[in-house]
């Protein structure tokens, strides 16, 4: 047996393992669900509290009863997209299949609910009206 039939074989299967993972700047299926996931779920949080801040009278003339529930939407969506692509991912993080954008989307999403569910309590209890309301209900 020669010295480079014995050098050449433990290169073969380093090579293989190597193709396996991800590189970090590659965009896969699952890191571009994930993140997609998780800016959605990120909209929801902002709208979200947009929506808290107007039903307590801080910003805005209306009550937030809309953005609460684009906010509920918004919130849903990135929590079921992301529990889906934690589901499915083959491995841990760094392996390309989004599992942390699945896990910030899923975070994300319940912080979004929560604020467009506390935006729907308030706007509810304080009788605010809504823009272009007035206080005995009629139309301007």
């Amino acid at each position: 047996m020669s010295v480079r039939h014995v050098l050449a074989a433990p290169a073969a299967p380093h090579a293989s393992v190597h193709s396996l993972a991800a590189d970090a700047y590659d965009l896969t299926s699952g890191r571009l669900v994930g993140t997609s996931a998780a800016l959605v779920a990120l909209a929801g949080v902002v709208v979200g509290g947009l929506a808290l801040a107007r039903s307590a009278g801080r910003v805005g003339s209306g009550n937030g009863g809309k953005g609460a529930v684009v906010a509920l939407v918004a919130g849903l969506i990135g929590v079921v997209v992301g529990v889906v692509n934690l589901a499915v991912a083959d491995g841990g993080p760094g392996t390309g299949n989004g599992v942390i954008g699945g896990v910030v989307a899923v975070v994300l999403g319940v912080l979004a609910v929560v604020l467009g569910r506390l935006a729907l309590v308030r706007g509810r209890r304080t009788g605010r009206p809504s823009r272009g309301r007035d206080y005995a209900g009629a139309s301007e």
